[in-house]
């Protein structure tokens, strides 16, 4: 049998290259002995154990619970039992590892002496290892039994953002998939006042149509309700996140926009609305609270002919009004007025004389009729406008972008609303101090933006951007080698090949003397100008970009009386310091400032004021609210930061240089434009930039 025998022995070969090229054996070691092969190659012995099933080899459908409490805690329902083991998909058996899905005993099997590990003594007969995992409880509600399935296999096609899905999974888990929204096989007291809050989000410049809620038909199927439990608690998380941060996401508007903040967490906001006691008051709780947006939301409702927060609701056109007449219009007359019965809709003599006092004060023709002339003079200037509604709107959408907590520890902050060209500082909901501000031109515009001020600086030395050399001032020097001397700016060439143009400190400095730094992506500050002529005017849009502060004495007394109140840094100590030698001040406590677009806000007189669309930031923000893309709008984009790259190029001939060090081997260009605060002592060298 020679054949046979070879056929063997080649066969034995072949494994032994395998299992050695496993192992990191060495290819032909022990190919000459059977014992040699099986020492090389460990083979356990059969364990007295069932054959792995399907159950014991199968990918878990659902977490474990403390796989739950890693990828999203939630606090437990005070109300609800926590889960057990069969509730969040049934025990693995006792024969199998969950992490190998191998079976137990050969897991352990000690692989240097093919001697497996003795099972456990609780293992499980081969009967009960090969069942498949525990069912729900017999007596479990249908809707719960629905919810089960559904979020453990068709959840994607309700909850469509990833983060919301398994934000939604851990929740309903947790819950032991009790519903959320249904009470007795229909929509629950919280379900019907979280539908009727969504039917009315157009008061918070929302749109009712990007929350639909499901509907709750008693009587029907579990699997019918448990979709709605969903598709519920779905929409809520959408609203929550539109509501906090907008429905637009700020880069969707533009490039030169950008705040820290992050969308909330939706396991969080989850918790919030499970536990609400109030659902129209929690629902309401997401939106802004400041100020500032509650005018606006008060003033939108004005412009739709709705009473609005504390603001009178509008009186409607209609047919003039003698005495005798009925009229629904009748009740706001006499509100306003303060004339008789508020709830009486007929116009009598009492009322009608109350208007002519009205119609002669506001010399209009003193008939006591109710006429369209005095019902326009009632309701003050008309703003009423689908556009006037959609800027009411835009304003209140970039006021979600804005941080929660204006101030920090000091309650301080500051406001600069570019729009308006105003700069207010604020403790709380007082404006302590303001001023009047030049911003960006249109082609170079002021970011939008939310940072903290660290240092003031006193004499500040002006380091030109790149974006003004290489396109003004070079070219400027083509046709007058002389300009830049004349101006009193030092311009040198770096070893890389790139321009330095820079300013001393002093008093035709383009900083003026004082500098106030909010270090940031787009590099603009707040500074003082010796141009003071453009605050004259009433729109100053004239800068590269930075903010020129009109009195920035008394703004750095305002804001060090604030930061360092025991330092006695007035208005005269402050001129005093005012030389050749930069100074900086540091602030202990940074001082919070936002940059704003603001173009209709509500004045201390109650009014909406309304203000030119500079940068045409109102048109980019309505057309995306209604665009096709609306539906994606409220996530973010990629936008490239800002280039500052600083190409080598040949001066004009004669143009003298002064030595300069190498933008590439020296600091960056932010730590070159704001660089660290240090203690108050002369500083040479460094490099500022204003825009």
């Amino acid at each position: 049998m020679p054949g046979v025998r070879s056929d063997s022995l080649k066969a034995a070969t072949a494994l032994a290259i395998i299992f050695a090229t496993v192992n990191c054996l060495p290819a032909t070691a022990g190919l000459s002995e059977d014992k040699a092969i099986s020492a090389a190659i460990p083979l356990p012995e059969p364990a007295d154990v069932a054959p792995p099933s399907a159950a014991d080899v199968r990918t878990p459908a659902a977490l474990t619970p403390e796989e739950v409490e890693q990828r999203v805690p939630l606090p437990e329902s005070a109300n609800l039992p926590p889960p057990s083991i069969e509730d969040v998909g049934g025990p693995a058996t006792a024969a199998s590892d969950p992490k190998t899905s191998v079976p137990a005993a050969a897991a352990t099997s000690d692989p240097k002496t093919s001697v497996p590990a003795a099972a456990p003594a609780s293992a499980a007969p081969a009967d009960v290892a090969t069942q498949p995992p525990a069912a729900a409880p017999a007596d479990e509600n249908p809707v719960t039994a629905a919810l089960r399935e559904l979020v453990g296999s068709k959840l994607e096609r309700y909850v469509e953002r990833k983060n919301d899905r398994a934000a939604v999974e851990t929740f309903y888990v947790k819950r032991a998939f009790a519903p959320l929204w249904i009470e007795n096989d229909e929509a629950s007291a919280r379900a019907k006042a979280a539908i009727a809050y969504l039917a009315s989000v157009d008061a918070e410049g929302l749109e009712p149509s990007d929350y639909p809620t499901p509907v709750f038909r008693s009587g029907a199927e579990p699997a019918a309700l448990a979709e709605a439990d969903i598709r519920m608690t779905a929409v809520l998380l959408t609203y929550a996140r539109h509501a906090q941060t907008g429905r637009a996401h700020y880069s969707r508007i533009s490039a030169d926009i950008y705040y820290g903040q992050a969308a909330p967490e939706p396991a969080d906001t989850l918790a919030k609305i499970a536990e609400a006691t109030d659902m129209g008051a929690t629902l309401a709780s997401f939106n802004p609270q400041h100020a500032g947006y509650k005018a606006l939301k008060a003033k939108l409702a004005e412009l739709r002919g709705q009473k609005g927060d504390g603001g009178p609701a509008r009186i409607a056109d209609g047919p003039v009004l003698k005495v005798g007449m009925q009229d629904n219009r009748v009740p706001l007359v006499r509100e306003r007025l303060g004339a008789g019965n508020a709830g009486d809709t007929t116009y009598d003599r009492d009322l009608s004389e109350a208007v002519k006092q009205f119609q002669q004060q506001h010399k209009l023709r003193v008939t006591g009729t109710l006429t369209s002339s005095t019902v326009e003079a009632m309701n003050g200037p008309r703003r009423s406008s689908a556009r006037d509604v959609d800027i009411v709107i835009a304003n209140m959408e970039r006021w979600r972008w804005l941080p929660r907590e204006l101030s920090n520890a000091s309650g301080a902050y500051v406001i600069l609303n570019i729009p308006d060209y105003t700069l207010k500082v604020y403790r709380g909901d007082t404006v302590v101090w303001q001023t009047r501000v030049v911003v960006g031109k249109p082609s170079t515009p002021t970011p939008i933006l939310s940072e903290t001020m660290k240092y003031i600086t006193i004499n500040p030395t002006w380091n030109v951007p790149p974006s003004i050399i290489y396109n003004e001032y070079l070219p400027a020097l083509q046709q007058d080698p002389t300009v830049l001397q004349r101006m009193g700016l030092k311009l040198s060439q770096n070893r890389d090949g790139s321009v330095h143009i820079s300013q001393p400190p002093g008093e035709a400095n383009a900083l003026g003397r004082i500098r106030f730094n909010f270090p940031n992506r787009f590099l603009v500050y707040q500074h003082d100008t010796p141009d003071k002529h453009m605050f004259a005017h009433d729109k100053r849009a004239y800068s590269h970009g930075c903010m020129r502060v009109q009195d920035p004495v008394r703004y750095a007394e305002v804001l060090l009386g604030i930061a360092r109140p025991n330092d006695g840094y007035t208005q005269d100590r402050i001129r005093r310091m005012f030389g050749n030698a930069e100074h900086d001040i540091q602030l202990p406590v940074p001082i919070p400032v936002h940059v704003t677009y603001q173009t209709a806000f509500v004045d201390d007189a109650g009014k909406l004021q309304v203000r030119d669309d500079i940068y045409g930031r109102d048109r980019s923000t309505i057309a995306t609210l209604k665009g096709e893309e609306r539906r994606y709008a409220d996530t973010a984009v990629d936008r490239r930061k800002p280039s500052y790259s600083r190409p080598a190029v040949s001066l004009p001939f004669g143009v003298g240089m002064n030595s300069g060090g190498s933008y590439a081997s020296g600091p960056s260009f932010f730590d070159m434009l704001f660089g660290p605060p240090r203690p108050q002592a002369p500083v040479y060298g460094r490099r500022t930039y204003a825009r």
